[in-house]
């Protein structure tokens, strides 16, 4: 081989974490699943502001619920339970994902289809469709 011919990434055995016997790319791609699950589960928590928000618009109860702190009001419960929708989504995602090889682009998509939806969510023009009469 001469100095200017290119060389294929390394690939060697190794024994640990994974089977053994497990082949693994030392310069090559590594699975991105776990990284799917984190922009995915951004648009979730997205999603679920976007839907408590037009919740608590539509129904006094759920209003109700939601108003965990009297000076804040039912955002307080809003968030409160975005993040947690968020943070479980996050955890089931990261455990069905973490070693699957999925693409970034994909899960961007999803997320960014999940973050539209929240962002609709929390628009008076859209959530105001809802209230009661």
């Amino acid at each position: 081989m001469t100095q200017h011919e290119e060389r294929a990434p390394h690939v060697q055995e190794r024994t640990g974490p994974g089977l053994p016997g497990e082949s693994t790319a030392v310069d090559g791609d590594r699975p991105e699943g776990a990284i799917s699950a984190a922009i995915i589960a951004a648009g979730a928590g997205a999603a679920a502001l976007g839907l408590f928000t037009t919740l608590a618009e539509g129904s006094k109860g759920v209003a109700d619920w939601l108003q965990w702190s009297d000076r804040v009001g039912p955002l307080s419960g809003k968030t409160v339970m975005a993040v947690v929708v968020w943070l479980v989504s996050w955890a089931v995602l990261h455990l069905a994902l973490r070693n699957k090889e999925r693409e970034t682009g994909r899960a961007l998509t999803v997320a960014l289809v999940l973050l539209g939806l929240g962002v609709l969510g929390t628009f008076p023009t859209f959530f105001q469709l809802f209230a009661p009469e």
